[in-house]
């Protein structure tokens, strides 16, 4: 099955989709899982997270829009991943270490949530390679070495290109009123 077919399976519940999708995009789930954890998830945990991405599409296959299935799986495992990374880790926090004057305020909240919504338009607008490294180091979470190894550059070339495209991100954010 291909993507358009397992999207038009799942919004008409077929059980056979869900199983295609399964198999088809849990290497990429358990990567990112694996990539966001860097090995602080129990083997349980990992399979745990991978379980509640594919619950999570089935429950959820009317909000995928056409074409976007790959895009919306990566978004639910990373969401997934990084929920239960932070209950792993909140488990382990000391109740002395908290500081209430850590905590956002609704403005920091919404200022955060604009200037998100202003990089997802300005990353549309990177030219590649630009944009696939920095979608693999910030998306999918792979370090400098792995997408080096994955695209046929060097390292300092990832590390080069990275940072000429955050302070252009930056820049532009700058530019639209937002203070970094």
């Amino acid at each position: 099955m291909d993507e358009k077919a397992i999207e038009t399976g799942l919004l008409q519940k077929n059980e056979k989709a869900l199983e295609e999708a399964i198999h088809h995009y849990s290497p990429l789930v358990a990567t990112i899982i694996n990539n966001i954890s860097n090995g602080s998830l129990t083997t349980e945990d990992i399979e745990e997270v991978l379980s509640d991405v594919f619950i999570t599409l089935w429950n959820n296959s009317e909000k995928i829009t056409e074409g976007k299935l790959k895009g919306y799986i990566c978004c639910v495992a990373k969401t997934r991943a990084i929920n239960k990374l932070s209950s792993v880790k909140h488990n382990l926090v000391n109740i002395d270490d908290y500081d209430p004057e850590d905590d956002f305020s609704i403005e920091d909240e919404t200022e955060i949530k604009d200037i998100n919504q202003e990089l997802k338009e300005m990353i549309t607008t990177i030219k590649e390679p630009d944009k696939e490294i920095l979608m693999r180091y910030y998306y999918y979470y792979q370090s400098a070495p792995k997408i080096a190894s994955a695209m046929g550059f060097t390292v300092d070339t990832i590390k080069y290109r990275l940072k000429r495209t955050r302070n252009l991100l930056k820049q532009k954010l700058t530019e639209r009123g937002f203070s970094l």
